[in-house]
């Protein structure tokens, strides 16, 4: 396909498709539903449903499906035909509204928390009409919302839509106080940059901690990884840009607006970033975007991994969240304009922002807390664990002479002169980027750098647009009670940049110094594993916050405690398994058997002249032998470990002892195995190598 324009959102039944078949009373009632949040009429339910089937069919789909985002931080999908019996004996293709606002899987079989009871199956979706419908392979998928008979959320999305709301709600009372009468919707966008690695089918499928866990559980360095820093923004390969352009035109189909594609950093990792979009359909598109990164991999004889730190040592995967908030009529809050000293809303905005952050730090680091991302925040390739902001030397200067009511003098603009005619010259931007930072101001946005990989955006958009209302809700309560609205304005800016100025830091976060500072100095959280943070999300103030604006329920809130938790513990118990099997069935024998070899050699030598000494293998086999032990007694410690998990008790003890214990006997297992590798056979050595997996694409 050549002609972009032509199949771009093809397989989407977007505005464009909507317009173009429904009727104009009922296409204008559905627009408001999803522009204004109005009530959806059941006969327009009837009317888009439809439609919406006659499209379908026409595109090859037989089958349709309410797909929705339960707590397993995967899609989930129940496929059923669109036939129906007719009275002559054939059958008629047909879909009802109801069909479409409703469906009805089982809700004992996904994530609860305890809210459902495995003989309390009943769980409803409810269609989501503010994200389009999709075609994929042969059925239509409608995204739907996710929730328990008791109307509990058992999803991502619900939460997510409620947290839009709330920050809709807010940001429009603080608009109004501005004057502004005509915005009639305020919502949240998110471009978020998705990492990934490729590497071929065949070494992925000799691994098994690969395909049990997604990550590397062995590995030993390869001489060269990205040391010489030639992977970065390099020239893409052959098959990896056979593979971009595929995935491209799969995502195209689909209306997700696939941009940016690069190599990043370390051997066989990537990037893809879209063009922002709303949050949800932003949030609907990145899992989709995982899905078929994945599915179009295996055309290529690829596999595309999205762990966060599936190889050790090596550069980990992020997905950064680029957020921003904007009103229907396209303005930008968070754009400071040419003269952001002088643009009190933009101000507000931002204080509004600052607060959040500070505020609700330990609320950012719970919505990024997994058992893979705790591999990577503080590495040197992401962000630290303690949560801090990036504003630049431009917006610094403005917040430090509103604090110490002095005149701000500006950044004066530099002009980029390369020292070549030829060359272009141009105007130098005002703020530097820090790749450092966790969430650092990127001209109009915020660029939120601690999400995994592999996780969804849900949860941190959840957070940050719910604390940010908070702020907002604060800021308009005073703000309406104020006689003087400009003098109460600029005292409320003034007092949370002095209240929060320690949230923000404009140097290097992989400094130990500056850990030291944020958490000795200033105060700031330094929750290093999920089961270090997620006890917090049960503080009081973070409940009543959550709880206040309607985005979750107390039972909701304890319920993603639970689930976390419980995914935690069960994801490292797999990996230490795992490690456990591939030590003892195949690390062990191909040492052993290496050994073998090397003592017959050095029988069959001093055969010939006992006089031999044989030197260099008699020490080997005396080192393969000492590793032998020491990989089978590093075993024997982590099964002895992990079978004490279960007598923990609750699943917090059992996650903290998995932290300390467990844990600690893997690192213990993988050093005695790490060793033996540097000295085994490469002919024994039962699996691909690191050198092997990162340079295997070509």
């Amino acid at each position: 396909m050549s002609n972009i324009p032509d199949y771009f959102g093809s397989l989407v039944f977007d505005d464009r498709v909507m317009k173009a078949t429904l009727a104009a009373d009922v296409y204008s009632s559905l627009r408001r539903t999803i522009d204004e949040g109005a009530q959806l009429d059941p006969e327009v339910a009837d009317a888009v449903a439809v439609a919406m089937k006659d499209w379908a069919v026409a595109h090859g789909a037989t089958h349709y499906t309410h797909w929705f985002q339960p707590l397993t931080g995967i899609t989930a999908e129940k496929h059923d035909s669109f036939i129906s019996p007719s009275p002559d004996g054939g059958v008629i293709m047909y879909f009802s509204g109801k069909e479409l606002i409703k469906g009805e899987p089982d809700a004992s079989s996904f994530p609860s928390g305890g809210i459902r009871a495995t003989f309390e199956a009943r769980g409803y979706t409810a269609w989501d009409p503010t994200s389009y419908a999709f075609i994929k392979g042969k059925t239509l998928c409608i995204p739907t919302a996710f929730c328990s008979y008791g109307g509990e959320a058992l999803d991502k999305k619900t939460p997510l839509l409620r947290s839009m709301d709330a920050l809709n709600r807010q940001a429009l009372r603080i608009l109004r106080l501005f004057g502004n009468d005509t915005v009639k919707c305020v919502r949240s966008s998110v471009g978020p940059e998705q990492e990934y690695f490729l590497i071929t089918k065949e070494m992925y499928d000799k691994r098994p901690d690969l395909r049990f866990t997604g990550r590397t559980l062995f590995g030993v360095k390869p001489p060269k990884g990205q040391e010489m820093d030639d992977h970065y923004f390099g020239a893409i390969k052959p098959r990896v840009l056979e593979y971009m352009e595929d995935l491209n035109e799969e995502l195209w189909k689909l209306g997700i607006l696939a941009k940016t594609e690069h190599n990043e950093v370390a051997p066989a990792q990537h990037e893809l970033a879209p063009i922002y979009s709303t949050t949800n359909i932003a949030t609907d598109h990145n899992q989709l975007t995982m899905e078929i990164m994945q599915k179009v991999a295996e055309r290529h004889g690829l596999v595309c991994l999205l762990h966060e730190k599936p190889f050790d040592g090596v550069n980990g995967s992020g997905k950064h969240n680029n957020w921003s908030i904007s009103t229907d009529t396209g303005v930008n809050l968070l754009s400071p304009g040419e003269t952001p000293y002088d643009n009190a809303q933009f101000l507000l905005f931002l204080c509004a922002v600052i607060k959040a952050v500070d505020d609700y730090q330990d609320l950012l680091r719970i919505s990024v807390a997994t058992a893979g991302n705790d591999h990577r925040l503080g590495a040197n390739e992401a962000p630290p664990a303690v949560v801090s902001m990036f504003l630049g030397d431009e917006l610094n200067a403005v917040l430090e002479a509103i604090e110490s009511d002095t005149p701000y003098k500006g950044v004066e603009k530099t002009t980029m002169k390369l020292g070549v005619d030829v060359l272009p010259t141009f105007s130098r931007d005002t703020t530097d980027r820090n790749r450092t930072s966790p969430f650092a101001f990127t001209g109009n946005k915020f660029e939120f750098r601690m999400v995994g990989s592999s996780d969804s955006i849900a949860c941190a958009n959840v957070m940050l647009n719910t604390a940010v209302a908070e702020s907002l809700r604060i800021y308009a309560d005073r703000l309406e009670a104020a006689d003087d609205f400009k003098t109460a304005l600029g005292e409320m800016i003034k007092k949370t940049i002095k209240d929060h100025k320690k949230i923000i830091f404009n140097g290097n976060g992989y400094d130990d110094a500056w850990i030291e500072e944020a958490t000795e100095k200033r105060g700031l959280l330094n929750y290093r594993t999920t089961p270090d943070c997620l006890p917090h999300l049960l503080d009081k103030k973070n409940v009543d916050m959550l709880t206040s604006h309607g985005v979750y329920t107390l039972t909701e809130l304890r319920s993603r405690y639970e689930i976390i938790l419980e995914n935690y513990c069960k994801t490292v118990t797999i990996e230490a398994n795992t490690m456990s099997g591939m030590a003892r069935t195949q690390i062990a024998p191909a040492v052993e058997a290496y050994s073998a070899e090397l003592a017959g050699s050095v029988a069959a030598k001093r055969a010939v002249d006992p006089s031999i000494e044989c030197a260099y293998e008699t020490a080997l086999v005396r080192k393969l032998s000492g590793l032998l032990d020491g990989i089978a007694e590093a075993a024997d410690a982590l099964d002895a470990a992990v079978s004490e998990i279960d007598s923990k008790g609750e699943i917090g003890d059992e996650a903290n002892y998995i932290r300390d214990v467990v844990i600690a006997r893997m690192a213990d297992l993988r050093r005695v195995c790490d060793e033996a590798e540097t000295v085994t056979s490469k002919k024994y050595w039962p699996f691909p190598s690191y050198a092997d997996l990162l340079f295997s694409v070509r």
